[in-house]
This record gives structure tokens, sequence and C-alpha cells, in this order.
């Protein structure tokens, strides 16, 4: 099921500004990240910067928790961003990935808003240990057991539903979620925002003009670069893993797919492809695409953040079994909301 929702947008075009991020990470592949990929593949919208608390709290609402943890699992490092409401549970329970761009830090606003409406809400970055460093990659899981371990971390966590639990995510959290479920009958729905679903397909380019080719070329070369720390498996198949299209069969839980119509670096065919590859399945799944959005649009541009997340919650509420109402929240005072900041 497809539905149309926000107001319209010029057709993106490559800026100024995304072509000098271009010629800037062709001297400097070593420092790429996802964050900078998507942005050469589409360029800038208009070069504004992501705003994490366009539409979120700026500070922890009253009757949250907050708390912050860190959990190394062998060559991973999953950093973890926790809220909940003030009890004992348990809570229906949301996992959320960032965008390759931000940090589980930076989604502090979302689980805060999560926790507001009644979530265990918990979001988790993940660095891999390279030459005795634990950096940020593309690809952080080599093996399948490695993308269950934050599972065990929630179920080692008081007030944390496992019967209940979503995985959420942003552009490269988006297929992060979309892998996990195919791992695992834990994760009981998923909502990924505007992901890649075939690499492949996507690094090809297919149709693409020449300049855009050549920032693919040097896309895919960076992702062969961090594809090798996982030296047990050929780059076709890292590409294939990540991809969820590929994963498709093992995907059984219900699925909504949010993405721009307007998204010139992960395009909108990519959740097409996959929503219609799910329902030909029999599965669950509902695309909703939003008129005018651009990549990252939820933290860019308000009024289709404002209704995608309005569907979010309502999807969330029906696949978690809850009514999902807001707690109380009355102004709070100023230097409250600069707490945690």
């Amino acid at each position: 099921m497809t539905t149309w929702r926000g107001l319209r947008h010029p057709t993106p075009w490559l800026t100024a500004c995304g072509l000098a991020v271009a010629r800037a990470a062709q001297l400097r592949l070593g420092l790429l990240r996802w964050g900078v990929l998507v942005a050469l593949a589409g360029s800038l919208f208009a070069c504004q910067l992501p705003d994490r608390s366009l539409i979120y709290p700026k500070a922890p609402p009253v009757h949250v928790q907050t708390w912050s943890t860190e959990v190394d699992h062998g060559p991973l490092r999953l950093r973890l961003v926790w809220a909940k409401p003030v009890g004992a549970g348990p809570w229906p329970t949301v996992l959320v990935h960032p965008d390759g761009g931000a940090t589980a830090a930076a989604m502090r606003g979302v689980v805060w808003d999560l926790a507001r409406q009644g979530y265990l809400a918990v979001a988790v970055d993940y660095r891999r240990l390279h030459d005795g460093t634990y950096r940020r990659t593309l690809f952080p899981w080599c093996e399948e057991a490695e993308m269950l371990a934050v599972l065990a971390v929630l179920r080692a966590q008081p007030g944390v539903d496992g019967q209940r639990l979503a995985a959420l995510g942003f552009s490269q959290g988006g297929i992060f979620s979309l892998l996990l479920a195919a791992q695992t009958p834990t994760i009981t729905a998923v909502v990924a925002y505007y992901p890649v679903t075939d690499f492949p397909r996507w690094l090809a380019a297919p149709g693409a003009p020449l300049l855009q080719r050549v920032v693919f070329h040097f896309i895919r070369e960076a992702f062969r670069r961090d594809a090798e720390r996982c030296p047990e498996v050929t780059f076709e198949a890292v590409l294939a893993n990540a991809s969820a299209l590929y994963q498709a069969e093992r995907i059984r839980v219900p699925v909504l797919l949010i993405h721009g119509d307007q998204d010139g670096a992960a395009p909108v065919e990519e959740s097409r492809r996959l929503a219609a590859r799910l329902a030909a399945l029999g599965r669950d799944v509902e695309l909703v695409v939003m008129a005018g959005g651009h990549h990252v649009f939820n933290f860019k541009q308000p009024p289709q953040a404002q209704a995608a997340w309005q569907v979010t919650q309502q999807w969330l509420a029906r696949h978690l079994a809850t009514t999902a109402r807001p707690l109380p929240w009355p102004p709070v005072p100023q230097a409250a909301r600069t707490r945690g900041e």
C-alpha cells in the first residue's frame, strides 16, 4: 500500500556545495562515512545540515528517565542511549538505529519522544575494532551472530518487553533495522526511513549521468575498503548481505517504509522495490512516500518530518499493541532544557 503525504518541492539538483563535497572526498577517501557517501550520491539539500532536534525534544521530558551505556562484544563496541517512562515496566521497546552521519547520542530527541509516549527506547551505534581502534564502519557486522549482540544487551535490561520489540532506523539505520529483522523473529515490527535496499544496483547507478557515475566509482572503492575488515567474506557477498532486498524472504514481520520522492541519495525506488517484493511474499508491508521529501528529510523539513513521525507513531502503536498515549509534558524550566545537551 502506497500513500502520498506532505508538500511537493522542486526536483533535486547537484548543487555547487555537493560538487565541493565530491571533490574533497576524492582526496580523502579514507575518511568517508555514510553521511558523506549519501551526500555524494545525491548532493546536499541546499547544503542544509541536519537538525536532529527538528521536531523532537531538546531536553528530557518530565516523567522520563535517561542513561547511557557502552558494551564491548568481541570486535564490536556498542554505544547505547536509553530512555524510558518512570516506573518498572515492562515497556514496549523500540531499538533506534541512527543514520550514518549521526551517533546514538544524536538520537536523544527521538528516544526521549518515544519514552514520553510510553516506550522504552534505546539508540545504538556500532564501532568495529581495526588496527587497535574502534571505528565507525559501513559494515559493522562480519558474522550473523554479531548482529544479534544488541539483542543480548536488551534482554539483560530490566523493563524491556521482549515480546514487543520494534526496530526503527534512518538511512543506514533503516538498513540495519531491516537486516536485523531478517536474522531474528525477536523483532516484531520494523520502521525504515529511506534505506538503500539493493547495494549492487545502487552502486551500479543505472541511467545516472556521467558525473554521478564517477562519484559512485569512488563510493564503491570506499565500500570495498570498508568490506576488507571482514576478510572471510567476499566483497560481493558483503554487498548482498547488506541488501534487504536480497534478504526479503527472511523478513517476516510487519514493515513500514518511509521515503521522500525527491531523495537524490537513496532514490525512492529502493523502497518501492523492497515493498513490492515483500508484498509478493505475502508480508505485511506499507510504503509511505513523502511528497517533496529529500534524504534525511525528518531532520531537515518540518512538514514532512511531522507527517512521517505521526505515521510512525501510529504504526508502532498498532504493532506493539499499545495505545501509546503521550505522557504529561508540562513546560520544562530553562535549566532542565539544557540537560544532556
